[in-house]
């Protein structure tokens, strides 16, 4: 069975589509006026796409380090010299680099050309293809530098996960666990359809009423502060999904630090993080607290001295000015 979930931007209310063999309605979200497509993808995806309607396609390399400004110059100088224009679509087969940096080329590109995302991986369907945040990383930091560009369509096909690997899996896992916080929905009670689906319910509901990020939207976060900072400390060698697994923990057990939460609701993240979802709870070793810090002074939500995504009272709420020294304290509850 498939599902579609509509995102309701105003002005620009798009669908995503879930389920097995959800690439054959692909043609449904083309936009009327749109005569060629730009497909942005990576050279060996597992999963094919056929079109209908003439295309180019571009290749983008494998990893994080090609997540960067000179990536987005590539591409928009090849829409330029194919002669893409306005009235043609951007399409971005891949995981969540893909679908960022597809994304970032299209708000670009004669200053915006719509753009479809066909998400390939678990993370990119529950996150990264939802919500219109496109962007790059600098070496200062993670998404530092990018766009708010919504889609015109999402197809999340859930034949694609077949083809993943375990870590890949499992990366997407660890925001799914994520959105267990946010609502306190018992996600694995549910069938995959319906799993991928209620995760881009919340996102959708949260996106419209925050587009820009300006206030409930950072609630997505959740986890993502400390996340962010391994990725860049371990030059991504801790992918992104399992960075946040560690990261929620971590948010966890700082909110306990601070009298936010009590030992019973870190015991609840440990118990969905690390059993449910069998995923690694604690730093990697050979990590300096200081440089985390460092790195998330940097974080692109830190407004007012170090800020976090934390658990509390009112729920999940976004919280600045934490003290270092809680930060540290916090550090030493989930040190190997």
């Amino acid at each position: 069975m498939r599902r579609r979930i509509t995102v309701p931007i105003e002005g620009r209310t798009y669908d995503v589509v879930v389920g097995h063999g959800a690439i054959s309605e692909l043609r449904s979200l083309i936009p009327a006026p749109a005569k060629r497509a730009a497909v942005v993808t990576q050279a060996d995806l597992p999963f094919t796409v056929d079109l209908d309607i003439p295309h180019v396609t571009f290749h983008v390399g494998h990893g994080e380090q090609h997540k960067t400004l000179a990536t987005i110059g590539d591409l928009c100088r090849g829409f330029a010299r194919s002669g893409f224009t306005r009235n043609d679509v951007v399409i971005a087969i891949g995981g969540g680099m893909v679908t960022d940096v597809g994304g970032f080329a299209a708000a670009s590109y004669h200053r915006g050309v719509p753009v479809i995302h066909v998400a390939t991986t678990l993370l990119g369907m529950i996150d990264a293809a939802i919500g219109g945040k496109t962007g790059v990383n600098l070496p200062e930091g993670k998404n530092l530098v990018g766009a708010f560009w919504q889609p015109s369509g999402v197809i999340c096909d859930l034949d694609a996960l077949g083809t993943l690997s375990q870590r890949e899996v499992r990366c997407g896992y660890g925001e799914m666990a994520k959105y267990h916080f946010l609502t306190g929905d018992d996600l694995l009670g549910m069938s995959l359809t319906d799993r991928v689906a209620r995760c881009i319910e919340i996102k959708a509901e949260i996106v419209a009423s925050d587009e820009r990020e300006g206030g409930r939207r950072a609630l997505l976060n959740y986890g993502h502060t400390l996340a962010h900072a391994l990725e860049t400390a371990t030059e991504h060698r801790i992918a992104h999904g399992e960075a946040v697994a560690v990261g929620l923990v971590y948010a966890a057990e700082l909110a306990n630090v601070m009298g936010r939460v009590d030992s019973e609701r870190v015991e609840q993240h440990r118990i969905v993080v690390g059993e449910e979802y069998g995923l690694d709870t604690d730093l990697p070793p050979g990590l300096e607290p200081s440089a985390l810090i460092e790195l998330m002074r940097h974080d692109k939500k830190a407004l007012d001295g170090l800020t976090f995504v934390l658990d509390g009272p009112d729920g999940v709420e976004v919280v600045p000015g934490v003290e270092e020294a809680a930060v540290l304290a916090a550090f030493e509850r989930v040190a190997r």
